[in-house]
């Protein structure tokens, strides 16, 4: 057991969270004459660190899922969820879209192109749900920050919002608030065709990199901001704020993320740096959730697929989803970090 806890240990600290990239900066920026425990130097260490690792995680994570994706395109995926009904057909919709796209914007035409083929609209509503909130990069990023079960709880609680706001949908028949245009398109079975090895590498490579030239700007500005939450902002402003002291913080950073549009790569060092200053588990959860799910880009192009009282559904059920969630991770923070 203990040769297994150190390879977990290595793997966990060194893999994902790469702290030797931060070792390596900061002999770098102290060979240079920079002091890493002054503000200035230690924004600079906090920022290259950051961005330099998240890059390396989001080509690799972005690569690895784009591979595995091209084993599941929009008419595979289809007739995958037809063979499911009620409850199950929920759980493998929510399921599929953890190797779909990292933000919601992306999720959108395929929740579009699912609706358009039949599939129920609760069983659609899962995946969008649950596409941007939990995908396997938020569960690997996750991981390198907070540990394994931190990650782990989170997708798994993901998951269960992401079904239960798809059936509340699915028992509610809100079938006639989807836009006529999009009931009245079909859909047209066109086989892909076999891809070879070589062709799904070249997938996965042109999907990283469209990918990465979409992100890398947030992940600057992410990372820009928790630099300065990191060494400039007291930590009794965040602990006041988002903190224990503060029994509404998980409703004001769920408010908060919601105007915000990002992806988890963008989030995940504005949470680092507020978790060192005092800001609770499921408070940092909260508002990474918002961000991912409910950001208003993605509301506005949802809303030309879906009549308002379906949209204002939807965003009721994420908003208390998450709220929950929030208030979940911070009664149990003090048992897995």
């Amino acid at each position: 057991m203990q040769i297994l806890k150190l390879i977990w240990d290595f793997f966990q600290y060194q893999i994902l969270a790469m702290k030797w990239l931060d070792g390596l900066i900061r002999s770098g920026l102290t060979a240079i004459g920079l002091d890493t425990s002054a503000r200035l130097g230690g924004s600079i260490e906090f920022f290259l660190y950051d961005v330099i690792k998240i890059t390396i995680l989001l080509c690799s994570l972005i690569f690895l899922i784009s591979y595995i994706q091209s084993y599941f395109p929009p008419e595979r995926s289809k007739r995958i969820l037809g063979r499911f009904h009620g409850v199950w057909a929920n759980c493998i919709s929510a399921l599929l879209g953890t190797v779909t796209p990292f933000c919601s914007c992306s999720s959108i035409p395929l929740f579009i192109g699912f609706t358009s083929a039949g599939l129920p609209v609760g069983v659609t509503f899962s995946f969008l749900i649950s596409s941007p909130m939990v995908d396997l990069g938020s569960l690997l990023l996750l991981m390198s920050i907070f540990g394994a079960r931190v990650a782990i709880i989170y997708v798994i609680v993901g998951l269960i919002v992401a079904v239960v706001g798809g059936t509340i949908i699915e028992k509610l028949h809100m079938e006639r608030y989807v836009e006529s245009f999009i009931l009245s398109a079909g859909s047209v079975d066109i086989e892909s065709p076999d891809l070879t090895k070589k062709d799904r590498l070249i997938y996965a490579k042109e999907q990283m990199l469209s990918t990465f030239k979409k992100v890398f700007p947030y992940i600057l500005v992410g990372v820009g901001i928790g630099a300065v939450i990191h060494n400039w902002i007291p930590a009794e402003w965040v602990s006041l704020v988002l903190g224990s002291k503060n029994p509404f913080g998980v409703v004001l950073a769920t408010l908060i993320g919601v105007p915000m549009y990002a992806d988890i790569f963008g989030t995940i060092p504005i949470a680092e740096a507020l978790l060192y200053k005092g800001a609770q588990l499921g408070t940092i959860l909260s508002f990474m959730m918002a961000v991912t799910t409910l950001s208003l880009p993605s509301m506005i192009m949802l809303r030309k697929a879906v009549k308002p009282k379906l949209l204002a559904l939807f965003i009721g059920i994420c908003t208390i989803g998450i709220i929950l969630v929030g208030y979940f991770f911070n009664a149990i923070q003090g048992f897995i970090i």
